[in-house]
């Protein structure tokens, strides 16, 4: 769609007013990818490598999709529609201090112009989608109180039947996808992708595990301080404390540096269930470590094995939390070929982990962006064939979303799984929609902390 400039371009020109703490003029530059990073330390390539915002997909899918072969001007022949709405832009601006019309006022304006066009009368927008780089659960307003958070986007009508891919979406609701958080590498060719993930295979890791991250004092159920603790009494572990203010975390040089030399990266959740860090640990070379399903697992189905098994290590949380079980003890008893499969396994996963540069174009590599577009387009090519045969979503159930993209091709129904408990809604006394809107609200205090 040829959206009017007040949908995307226009929020960039007013870049400064896209953050309170984070002047994102900079983070806009370069197609979205942000300054060039110098490689001082000799940690990165010599190209391809910018200080990337986490929060900027909106910008770098956009300028990826202007380069994307398969663009048509014909609706009839169209497998989907793309819809530029810089989303999580738009809901950066109103966040803190603007009513809930402010916050709604675009997306509403959206959906009014989108429901105005031939093409959405096609299949009603359930063949168009979006991209927000931000979590879930700013655009997931549950109601109309203004101490509430968020937007109501992915609630209208219309945008449930569009596609939303997030860096985290929601396991019990069926319109939002999971794509990777962007890292600082965005290759321009085949060749940078192939020399760097030669060059994370030779690295020697004198490290068995690291993390990088900060406390979660105010949050009982978070087993951060644990991990933190771990990390400090084991000689084999590696820890990069980000305290708020000045800090190495805000390093990229010192953050990949560290990842680069261990061979396994803790990954707990962080004020949500996932975080950027996970992907700047794959991009190392760096088995990731998770503690919760959320984190990854059921997040990321479209560029992530569904055997989580082949390139990760799961550890329950609780089992951190109430059985004090040692990380260093278990990473351990893993035997060594099988490590060198999984990182093997790791290191294979890159380019479809990250964002090519939007400039130029890979020969035969697909990135991140390259697999998304192609699972929009298989899911709205199953859905006119659905149609088409007559079958229906009856007995769908949106609560189970999480299981249905964990199913095989060809299956439709689910039933019992093991990480239920997980994503059991809490009743009475509170849903799990309103816990999400509280961590996200957390999350952004913490952005502001760490930009102060």
């Amino acid at each position: 769609h040829d959206l009017p400039s007040r949908f995307n371009e226009d929020m960039l020109k007013h870049c400064r007013s896209l953050s309170l703490w984070t002047n994102m003029c900079k983070f806009t530059t370069n197609a979205g990818l942000g300054p060039p990073l110098e490689n001082v330390n000799g940690v990165f390539s010599d190209t391809g490598w910018y200080a990337t915002n986490q929060f900027t997909v909106d910008v770098i899918f956009s300028n990826r999709m202007k380069q994307y072969q398969c663009l048509t001007r014909d609706p009839s022949v169209a497998a989907a529609f793309f819809v530029p709405f810089y989303a999580g832009f738009d809901i950066a601006r109103y966040l803190w201090g603007y009513n809930i019309s402010m916050r709604d006022a675009a997306s509403l304006d959206l959906v009014n112009w989108l429901m105005n066009r031939p093409e959405w009368k096609i299949m009603n927008g359930r063949d168009h989608f979006l991209v927000a780089g931000r979590i879930t659960w700013d655009f997931r307003r549950l109601t109309e109180e203004e101490s509430d958070w968020g937007n109501k986007l992915l609630f209208l009508p219309a945008a449930k039947n569009m596609s939303m891919l997030v860096v985290e979406s929601s396991p019990w609701n069926a319109n939002d996808f999971g794509i990777p958080y962007p890292t600082y590498f965005h290759p321009a060719k085949d060749d940078d992708v192939f020399t760097w993930q030669e060059r994370m295979r030779r690295l020697e890791r004198k490290w068995l595990f690291s993390f990088a991250g900060a406390p979660r004092p105010d949050n009982p159920k978070s087993i951060r301080g644990q991990i933190i603790e771990q990390c400090r009494r084991s000689k084999v572990g590696k820890l990069l404390e980000c305290d708020f203010g000045e800090s190495k975390c805000h390093s990229p040089s010192s953050i990949m540096q560290m990842f680069q030399g261990s061979l396994f990266c803790l990954q707990p959740q962080g004020d949500s269930y996932t975080r950027r860090s996970a992907f700047d640990s794959m991009l190392a070379g760096c088995i990731p470590v998770f503690f919760h399903p959320g984190s990854a697992y059921t997040q990321y189905t479209w560029h992530l094995p569904k055997n989580y098994t082949k390139y990760s290590v799961f550890i329950q949380e609780d089992d951190i939390r109430k059985r004090n079980v040692s990380i260093e003890e278990r990473l351990r008893q893993i035997p060594e070929e099988e490590v060198r499969i999984m990182r093997e396994e790791v290191i294979s996963l890159i380019p479809r982990l990250v964002y090519a540069d939007p400039r130029s174009k890979l020969e035969t590599l697909k990135d991140a962006f390259d697999v998304s577009v192609q699972a929009v387009i298989d899911k709205v090519t199953n859905l006119r064939k659905d149609i088409i045969e007559g079958h229906t979503d009856e007995n769908f159930i949106e609560e189970n979303s999480w299981k249905y993209a964990l199913l095989d091709e060809g299956q439709r129904e689910v039933g019992p799984h093991e990480w239920d408990p997980f994503f059991s809604k809490p009743k009475p006394g509170g849903d799990s929609d309103d816990l999400s809107a509280e961590a996200a609200k957390n999350s952004w205090k913490n952005e502001q902390r760490n930009q102060s």
